[in-house]
């Protein structure tokens, strides 16, 4: 538990000071935000804000969860050093980030909207999420487990639905994106991205102390959790929070830095590192649920206008829906940040409940 408030508190404060630095830099430098033209005309003002801000997101986790372990193995005999789950997590957040730099650099040198093309993208997160797959069912512990499991999982494995390795590779590849572009889709208001996350991260840390502290190795089937280092990713996900938390100090509204692709990708890749390592992919669904509502509206918005020629909101993502409706930027972060809220209570609440169910039966 101690490691738990170490990481949150070393990740609030290096991003809460270290983000004021980027700012400086990347003004100094010309690393402003350049805004799409169809955007809300309200947004245009935003134009040559400093972005690249989720390098602050990045670094404070991973400082955080690094002087966790340094305090940790300072103070115990055990050493208690860093485990495949949590370094893979990380590294696989950190790779995504570097995918998102590179889009963001791009934008930024070449005074554009557009950054790397869609197959360059694709194929970044494709190497990433490969050699993040194939790591995970790697590490076997003494118990046989592994960071990751090939059986789809709710709050436990599914045994009814085992994926060959393959499609396991597959599978990861298309959450991994799915989750980082579902960020991405929602990163488009001040402060809502980083809002929204910071509660996702947080009920995941809840999640993943519940977990460790119903380990097969102390308790009797059904009840315990197969998962392989549920405390450690519980220390991954505070670190996490606190750095989305001291990063929405600059970026809430109106925002003094934006995360861009470097912090909506990478966050989006902790999500899905810490569904697929807790055994909670179809869980996050609910967890993430505004995320996910969010990238269901442009594909929906596509799918529409595609069939029809007709928009079926004002514009996507849908937060800028309800900007075109006349709400004020604020009033839709709220509300929206209210929404996620929402579903992580719910996707808690669903956790809780089958682990009633679990002992009960």
């Amino acid at each position: 538990m101690i490691s738990i408030l170490i990481a949150a508190s070393v990740g609030l404060l290096v991003s809460i000071m270290f983000t004021p630095y980027l700012i400086r830099a990347f003004s100094k430098q010309g690393f402003g935000q350049e805004i799409r033209e169809e955007g809300p005309e309200g947004h245009q003002s935003k134009r040559g804000t400093p972005t690249m801000g989720g390098v602050s997101i990045i670094v404070a986790t991973v400082v955080g969860y690094g002087v966790a372990h340094l305090l940790r193995w300072a103070a115990s005999a055990d050493g208690g050093g860093p485990s495949a789950s949590g370094m893979l997590v990380l590294l696989l957040a950190s790779g995504l980030g570097l995918v998102g730099f590179l889009d963001d650099f791009i934008k930024v040198r070449r005074q554009r909207n557009l950054g790397l093309n869609k197959t360059s993208k694709l194929v970044g997160q494709l190497v990433v999420a490969v050699a993040f797959a194939i790591l995970a069912i790697q590490f076997a512990d003494q118990r046989g487990l592994s960071p990751a499991s090939t059986n789809l999982s709710y709050v436990r494995d599914l045994a009814v639905i085992a994926f060959p390795i393959p499609v396991f590779v597959l599978f990861c590849y298309l959450l991994i994106a799915a989750w980082s572009n579902a960020v991405n889709f929602t990163d488009g208001l001040d402060g809502l991205a980083g809002g929204a996350a910071s509660m996702v991260l947080g009920t995941y840390v809840v999640i993943s102390f519940w977990q460790a502290r119903l380990a097969c190795a102390e308790t009797p089937q059904p009840a315990c959790y197969d998962v392989r280092d549920p405390l450690d990713l519980a220390v991954v996900a505070a670190a996490a929070t606190g750095a989305c938390i001291g990063f929405l100090w600059w970026n809430a509204a109106p925002a003094k830095i934006f995360m861009g692709d470097t912090g909506s990708l990478s966050l989006g890749g902790l999500i899905a590192g810490l569904s697929v390592t807790t055994r909670t992919e179809l869980l996050a669904i609910v967890i993430g649920g505004l995320f996910v509502v969010e990238m269901v509206s442009v594909v929906v918005q596509i799918a529409v206008f595609r069939s029809t020629r007709r928009r079926l909101f004002r514009m996507a993502p849908f937060h800028h829906h309800f900007e075109l409706a006349g709400w004020a930027e604020t009033t839709v972060i709220i509300r929206f940040w209210l929404l996620a809220a929402i579903c992580c209570m719910f996707g808690l609440g669903l956790f809780y409940s089958e682990q009633l169910a679990a002992v009960g039966g």
